[in-house]
């Protein structure tokens, strides 16, 4: 049983798209403390094995439950599609049964009937988030009307990690991937954005999109699902401390983070190199 005292709010991503989630969070709870973790030196998580991903994603939330956090908010989608459930089935109940880890698919799914008025949802990716089809087997189980059309985009994370996502070299494949999925299906009215990396691509994606299509950004739903489920949860909002504060964590090089950190949080934060195994 790990400890019981007040701890943050632990956020987790592969690298550095989970940043746009921690962003919405504090814009809505500004009042908790939060830790983000950036598994930065093993990143990309996208191409990787679900036994992989499975690994390296539990050991980041036992660093998080290490660091206090009673819950640990997973910010990427291929953490989510690929080691959530097994975290919550397997390890939950020998680590602490009182703790708990969420992701961001089953929130974004949750809005995407009332959104969609032809029932056809486009969801752009990783390969690691397409090829595990989360978003199709979820919508499945709760929306079986729903038709979903999956789009893999592999140079769109580092497009934004090497910050050439608002350049004009970008164009070429936003408007390639795009071009791809709608060719698969004309009728997608809703385009989700199931990677944190690629709000940052918003401009671009906008561009190119075909007129009446709805573009999804995780970050504020991610935001508004958290605020209900502590209101809902009060003996786990009475755990997280309230001192408005951010640390924030990586397995790479800080100096590094600081930098790619500035890109998508628009402030400079100081961070801590860490060693997860």
């Amino acid at each position: 049983m790990l400890s019981m005292r007040l701890g943050p709010i632990g956020i987790f991503d592969s690298g550095y798209g989970g940043l746009t989630i921690l962003n919405e969070i504090r814009k809505l709870l500004p009042e908790y403390d939060y830790v983000y973790l950036g598994d930065n030196a093993r990143a990309p998580y996208g191409p990787r094995s679900f036994e992989v991903v499975y690994k390296f994603t539990r050991q980041a939330v036992f660093r998080l439950f290490e660091e206090g956090c009673p819950l640990v908010i997973l910010a990427c989608n291929t953490a989510s599609a690929k080691a959530l459930r097994s975290i919550q089935q397997r390890d939950l109940p020998d680590w602490d049964k009182g703790r708990r880890v969420l992701g961001v698919i089953r929130p974004t799914v949750e809005i995407m009937d009332s959104l969609s008025r032809t029932k056809h949802i486009g969801v752009l990716g990783t390969v690691g988030t397409i090829s595990s089809r989360s978003y199709e087997l979820e919508l499945e189980k709760m929306f079986p009307h729903i038709f979903v059309t999956g789009q893999a985009c592999p140079m769109w994370v580092p497009l934004v990690e090497n910050n050439e996502f608002d350049l004009p070299g970008a164009d070429y494949f936003v408007r390639k991937y795009l071009d791809e999925l709608f060719k698969r299906d004309s009728l997608i009215d809703t385009l989700v954005l199931g990677c944190t990396h690629y709000p940052l691509l918003v401009r671009k994606i906008k561009k190119y999109l075909p007129e009446g299509v709805t573009l999804f950004s995780q970050g504020e739903r991610v935001a508004e699902s958290l605020k209900d489920y502590l209101s809902r949860h009060s003996e786990m909002a009475t755990r997280i401390k309230t001192d408005g504060n951010t640390r924030f964590l990586t397995t790479e090089s800080a100096e590094k983070f600081t930098e790619a950190a500035s890109i998508f949080l628009s402030s400079t934060v100081v961070v801590e190199q860490i060693v997860i195994d």
